[in-house]
């Protein structure tokens, strides 16, 4: 399907020679390239119409609301779109420019006003309406990773319990030679926070090297340059906190359990 946009070039042609550009996705799956000569009618495949040569190829933009449709984008010149359209002089939307947020304000209090029929909308609120199945995307995926967070730490923690019931005795001899249950506990934490560093740098490779092969795969298949799956700073600095901070939780539990066992009931007497 193709939708034409209305967009005013300050260029002087003659009426035999009309000029339209097209979506990069229609001139990839039509083979059409530029210079090329095409007939634009408002009837599909009608033969009848004016014939346009093709001056621009348009690259799609990294826009959201563009990966739900599947149709192809043509822009012609505004008098050409019209005559094509028989639309007349009327225009179901458009875009104003405002300096600043106070005339903003101002220029949605004026479109508003002038006439029954018009309704002014600020573009970023477009953008956040049009972003809305997104957003519920990405709230799905926080609550994986939460869900992900709580399972590896209780791992972790199984895990501490398990090295530390290996080491009683270990840890009973210590306690015999006048090692303080306070060292005994900093070497267990501290054991803890290490093991949990090493898995969340493990969890950022393998992040980074599936994110990328997201965008890789829905890159190509919805043929945009939109982002798919991102790793920011925030995202990293909280994994690495969650992890210290669980991963000492899971050092002290465990920790806890084994020194305030008396040394000889380590020894099972």
């Amino acid at each position: 399907m193709l939708t034409g946009f209305l967009a005013a070039f300050l260029l002087i042609q003659s009426p035999q020679q009309r000029t339209i550009a097209i979506d990069e996705r229609l001139a990839e799956d039509a083979k059409i390239a530029i210079g090329d000569k095409l007939t634009v009618s408002t009837k599909p495949g009608s033969n009848q119409g004016d014939t346009v040569v093709v001056s621009a190829i348009i690259r799609r933009g990294a826009d959201p609301a563009e990966i739900a449709r599947s149709e192809y984008q043509v822009r012609l010149h505004l008098d050409h779109l019209q005559k094509v359209a028989e639309y007349g002089d009327r225009v179901d939307r458009f875009a104003v420019a405002t300096r600043g947020p106070q005339a903003t304000e101002q220029a949605l209090k004026d479109i508003n006003a002038a006439a029954f029929g018009f309704e002014a909308h600020r573009s970023r609120d477009i953008a956040i309406e049009t972003s809305r199945t997104f957003q519920v995307v990405s709230r799905f995926h926080k609550a994986i990773g939460v869900i992900t967070i709580v399972a590896s730490a209780i791992f972790l923690l199984c895990i501490m319990l398990l090295k530390v019931e290996e080491r009683r005795r270990d840890v009973a001899a210590l306690r015999l030679m006048g090692i303080s249950r306070s060292t005994v506990m900093k070497g267990i934490v501290a054991e803890a926070t290490l093991l949990a560093l090493v898995g969340c740098v493990l969890g950022i490779g393998i992040g980074w090297v599936s994110s990328q092969g997201i965008n890789l795969f829905y890159q190509a298949h919805y043929r945009t340059p939109l982002t798919f799956s991102l790793i920011t700073p925030s995202i990293v600095a909280l994994a690495v906190t969650l992890s210290l901070i669980l991963g000492i939780a899971a050092g002290i539990v465990a920790s806890l359990r084994l020194v305030r066992t008396p040394p000889l009931t380590l020894f099972g007497r």
